[in-house]
């Protein structure tokens, strides 16, 4: 058998990297959770139509998108802070925290991940 015979390709799917990334965004301080916006929910009434059809369930991925074109991958993630910490900073952190999370548990190495702040929870009473 050659070399070449025995290579193989690893494939991991955008719903694996989506559910990761999910995982890796809720584990920053500061992150209440990750929130479907508006595209979110439009995309979870597919997943759920989807499911039903071929019987088979997704990893829960709302609020992420994962994005593919011309080799970059990129990553979009809404998510719902607390109000003790910077929009910012909790971004930023969960840039780092996603990249560095996806490329540990799969291996798969991320171009972009772009964070949008959709809400701020107020805080507890």
């Amino acid at each position: 058998m050659s070399a070449a015979a025995t290579r193989s390709e690893l494939v991991v799917a955008d719903a694996v990297v989506a559910g990761v990334a999910a995982r890796a965004a809720v584990a920053v301080p500061g992150v209440v959770r990750v929130e479907p916006g508006l595209r979110g929910l439009v995309a979870e009434l597919t997943r759920a139509g989807r499911q039903l059809w071929t019987g088979f369930e997704t990893a829960p991925t709302d609020g992420v998108r994962v994005l593919r074109d011309d080799g970059v991958l990129a990553v979009q993630l809404e998510i719902a802070i607390g109000p003790e910490r910077h929009a910012g900073v909790v971004a930023t952190a969960v840039q780092h925290g996603v990249i560095r999370t996806v490329r540990e548990q799969t291996g798969v190495r991320i171009d972009e991940v772009s964070v949008l702040v959709v809400d701020i929870e107020p805080e507890a009473r």
